[in-house]
């Protein structure tokens, strides 16, 4: 589905994922405030039905965030937030040890501790920016490494964030990334623009089209737009009803080259998928 020259395999465990054609990843929001679930998967039976769900949907991989990122989000300690992610990485790796669990969180410890208890993947909303010891903790771990753009924290993100020029500004933040992560001797690398962090509703619309401008990296791309606020305000809609616009999104992206979609809808997101696949004659 790519016509440049891109990484196509992660090395999760052990276990070779192929990334010929795109993927899903369902998200596991294990947080009170989440912006869309409300937090109903904090319980633990909820997390492991809505994990099993998103398993049959389609889902390769699981990503379980216990830090909400949501714009206004209040700072927690990194104690509250191994007590939320923990718990639920040990389950969910022991029920459903086909899944590929990813650990969405900026603070090396909780990576750390994530990936002994059962993740296969680090998520790191600040790329290391965030916490100096990431980048070290992940080439010690010898996990793949999801590093995303952001301009502030999710306490001011969106107060007025500016660029001269979103899409350079952040395919030059991604060749400084790239080579800091690569000089310490991580191997597996996924960039995400980082959709909603840090950028206005122009910003975000700038990166969705230029998203096959990352190919020049050759290295995996996530996009995550589910049912994020990019998504509401243009089709005027509150979260609980942006799934038909975020399937539209997602299809854009496919196509402009993400080769990993961040979803809440799993089943959606693959019905995308297989649609761009027939289209590029893979059916």
């Amino acid at each position: 589905m790519q016509t440049l020259f891109r990484k196509i395999t992660l090395n999760c465990g052990g276990r070779l994922i192929n990334l010929e054609n795109p993927l899903v990843m369902g998200i596991l929001n294990v947080t009170p405030d989440s912006f869309y679930d409300g937090g109903k998967h904090f319980i633990l039976d909820e997390a492991l039905k809505q994990t099993e769900k998103m398993l049959k949907d389609g889902a390769t991989f699981i990503d379980i965030g216990a830090y909400s990122t949501r714009p206004g989000a209040d700072d927690i300690s990194v104690e509250e937030e191994l007590k939320r992610a923990i718990p639920i990485v040990e389950t969910v790796a022991k029920k459903f040890p086909e899944a590929i669990i990813s650990i969405d969180t900026f603070r090396a410890k909780v990576a750390h501790e994530a990936i002994h208890s059962g993740a296969q993947i680090v998520n790191d909303i600040s790329s290391g920016d965030d916490d100096v010891e990431m980048h070290a903790t992940v080439a010690k771990l010898k996990v793949p490494y999801i590093m995303m753009h952001k301009k502030g924290s999710p306490k001011n993100m969106q107060l007025n964030p500016e660029y001269k020029n979103v899409v350079l500004e952040v395919m030059n933040y991604f060749t400084q990334k790239v080579a800091d992560a690569k000089a310490v001797g991580i191997t597996d690398i996924i960039i995400d623009p980082g959709f909603g962090f840090g950028k206005s509703l122009t910003h975000n619309y700038q990166l969705l089209n230029a998203l096959h401008d990352f190919q020049i990296f050759g290295l995996p791309i996530l996009a995550g737009l589910s049912r994020k606020g990019m998504i509401q305000k243009i089709a005027g809609v509150d979260a609980q009803h942006a799934l038909n616009a975020t399937s539209a999104a997602n299809t854009i992206a496919l196509l402009n080259g993400a080769t990993i979609l961040r979803v809440h809808d799993v089943k959606e997101a693959a019905e995308c998928i297989n649609i761009v696949k027939a289209t590029h004659g893979n059916i």
